[in-house]
C-alpha cells in the first residue's frame, strides 16, 4: 500500500512568521515550490502559497508594489492551524483530504516534529503508479452484478485466460447488466496490449464491458 512517506518531499523550504513577501516569493522561485510551511521555534503555525502572497501585493507594474512585498510578513497572510497528514496516512486519505478542503498540499506532521510536505502534484503521481497506468497495457470497463462474489468471478476470467491484473478500481456509479439487474462499473487494468478476446469472453459470461468495445456479433 503506498503511504504519504512514500510519495511525500522530506527537505522542506520553511519560513517563519516574520519573513516577508519578498522573502517568501524568493524562495519560492529558487525551490520551485508553491507552499512554504510556516514555523514558529519548533512549531508548525500556518502555511502559505507563492498565491496568497501575491494576492495581498499590488499587481504587477504598480509602483507601490515592491514597498508592500518588504512589508507584509507571513504571519499576515498564511493559513492557521493548517490540515496536516501522518507519514503513515494511505496516499488516497491524503488525496481525499486535498479534494474536500480544496487545497493543493498538507504538511506532513509526526510527533508534533514537521518531516515533510505532499502536494497535489505528488498524490497524482503516486495514484498514476497506484493503478499501473505509468505501464503499458490495457483497460477494461466492466459491469458485474451487485452482490457479493461477483468481483472475483470476473477477475478469474482473466486468470483463466493468463492475463494478468494490475490494479481493480470499483466506484459508486450504477450501471445495467445485460438482462436489466443492477450492476457496478469495475475498471481492471491488466499488463498486456494484446488482451486477445477477453471481451468477447466476459460478454459471453454474462458480464457488460463498457470498453474496449465489443464487435458485434
Amino acid at each position: 500500500m503506498l503511504l504519504v512517506r512514500d510519495s511525500m518531499s522530506r527537505e522542506v523550504a520553511k519560513i517563519t512568521p516574520e519573513t516577508t513577501a519578498a522573502e517568501a516569493l524568493a524562495v519560492c522561485r529558487e525551490r520551485r515550490i508553491r507552499h512554504l510551511p510556516v514555523i514558529d521555534g519548533d512549531s508548525l503555525v500556518g502555511i502559505v502559497s507563492d498565491r496568497d502572497l501575491r494576492s495581498a501585493t499590488p499587481a504587477l507594474g504598480d509602483p507601490d508594489r515592491a514597498a508592500a512585498l518588504g512589508r507584509i510578513k507571513a504571519s499576515e497572510v498564511m493559513t492557521r492551524e493548517p490540515v496536516t497528514a501522518h507519514p503513515d496516512d494511505p496516499i488516497e486519505t491524503a488525496a481525499n483530504m486535498m479534494r474536500e478542503r480544496w487545497i493543493g498540499c498538507l504538511p506532513v506532521v509526526e510527533d508534533d516534529d514537521l518531516v515533510g510536505i505532499i502536494t497535489s502534484s505528488d498524490v497524482m503521481e503516486a495514484l498514476v503508479y497506484l493503478v499501473g497506468a505509468h505501464e503499458p497495457g490495457s483497460r477494461f470497463e466492466v459491469v458485474v452484478p451487485d452482490w457479493p462474489g461477483t468481483l472475483a468471478g470476473a477477475a478469474g476470467i482473466f486468470g483463466e485466460l493468463g492475463i494478468n491484473i494490475v490494479s481493480v478500481a470499483m466506484g459508486s456509479r450504477r450501471e445495467e447488466m445485460p438482462d436489466g439487474t443492477p450492476g457496478r462499473a469495475v475498471v481492471f487494468r491488466v499488463d498486456t496490449v494484446k488482451p486477445g478476446g477477453a471481451a468477447e469472453v466476459l460478454e459471453q459470461a454474462g458480464y457488460r464491458v463498457l470498453w474496449p468495445p465489443v464487435a458485434p456479433v
